[in-house]
């Protein structure tokens, strides 16, 4: 050990921003173990590290005791006296025994702590850095394809992206640029694990964020986004001030700003619906692109029949029932489809009460 060694110490906990005096007491640490390890295992070692010049000392500590039971722990208090005078019984004496060749062994065992601890550090840095980055979208390259997962750096940490996470029918390919959605950081013995995401509507919602000026300056509000990630979004979007279009915004001239998150997202369709605080213009925007003719709400349970053009039945339930799922999870409302002719029926038998004919064709 040398004055050079506490230089390079201090360098580096300047550079990783490691705690000096924390890193110096984690040395001693292993310097007692080491010593333990190969000169004895007497439980009454204490190891210094001078702080300046890097000398270390190994001492053992006994207690001054007018009959010495254990020479190992123990030390008479006439001895005692000879090597500090004035010293009390119950006293613990520090008497120094420090091998001819530790000096090689202490600098060993010092570098190991050093790297162990800088290693620490960098993970508690990648920790802090992410951890005020969850719910946030990140940039990276693929960086290596596994059968379950993709990997993904980002600025020099690995990213997991889960089975779970991929977007169906998306492929990756190591240096792919991707923007992911990052849903939890966490500590591991191995350290920092950060796991991302491509279907969480999250995404979505950022991406919007980053495209929408209005949308960073509060002009426009994102109230709800429904998902089903590699086929269909649909997102609500509000704004307080009447100049403002809040679709239009979202579409941006020619449609430019969603067609940039609609190509991220690897052409997933994006319906953007205008927000309502009444249900029955919400609810039929939210069924876009299918045409409404009535909504009847039902407020105790938040459940509405919905009539639709008889050619219109399919368009508005989607494929597989995705256009009707998506729009009851955007606007929390239960929604039973019907077309016209089924309307009509169930008016003429008395079911529900309403005028098909002549709400024909209104748009609500």
């Amino acid at each position: 050990m040398s004055g050079e060694l506490i230089a390079a110490i201090d360098d580096i906990c300047k550079e990783k921003g490691i705690d000096r005096e924390v890193l110096l007491e984690a040395i001693e640490a292993a310097l007692v173990s080491a010593y333990k390890k190969n000169f004895g295992s007497a439980p009454n070692v204490k190891v210094t590290l001078n702080r300046e010049d890097g000398l270390v000392k190994v001492f053992s500590q006994r207690t001054v005791v007018d009959e010495i039971e254990d020479s190992l722990m123990e030390i008479s208090l006439a001895e005692a006296e000879e090597i500090s005078p004035g010293i009390q019984l119950d006293d613990i004496l520090d008497i120094e025994v420090t091998p001819a060749d530790f000096g090689r062994i202490a600098a060993q065992n010092a570098k190991q702590v050093v790297v162990q601890r800088i290693r620490e550090a960098e993970r508690g840095l990648i920790f802090d850095k992410y951890i005020e980055r969850e719910n946030e979208v990140a940039t990276g390259l693929v960086q290596r394809v596994e059968p379950r997962n993709v990997f993904i750096d980002l600025d020099k940490s690995e990213a997991i992206l889960p089975p779970g996470e991929q977007m169906p029918g998306e492929r990756y390919q190591v240096n792919d640029r991707l923007k992911v959605y990052i849903t939890e950081v966490k500590k591991t013995n191995k350290g920092p694990q950060i796991t991302v995401s491509r279907t969480h509507p999250g995404l979505v919602k950022r991406l919007f964020e980053f495209e929408v000026p209005e949308i960073i300056r509060g002009e426009v509000v994102i109230k709800n986004i429904s998902r089903e990630a590699g086929s269909r979004t649909k997102i609500s979007v509000f704004s307080e001030e009447r100049e403002i279009d809040p679709v239009g915004s979202c579409v941006g001239h020619r449609g430019t700003r969603v067609q940039r998150i609609v190509e991220e997202l690897r052409g997933e369709k994006i319906d953007i619906i205008k927000w309502s605080e009444d249900p029955v213009d919400y609810i039929s925007s939210a069924l876009s692109p299918a045409r409404v003719l009535t909504v009847l709400p039902n407020v105790n349970d938040k459940s509405a029949v919905v009539i639709v053009p008889d050619n219109q039945l399919s368009l508005a339930i989607g494929k597989e029932g995705q256009n009707a799922r998506l729009a009851a999870k955007l606007t929390g409302w239960k929604i039973d489809i019907k077309n016209q002719s089924q309307a009509q029926l169930m008016h003429s038998n008395d079911e529900i009460d309403i005028d098909i004919e002549k709400n024909d064709g209104d748009i609500f």
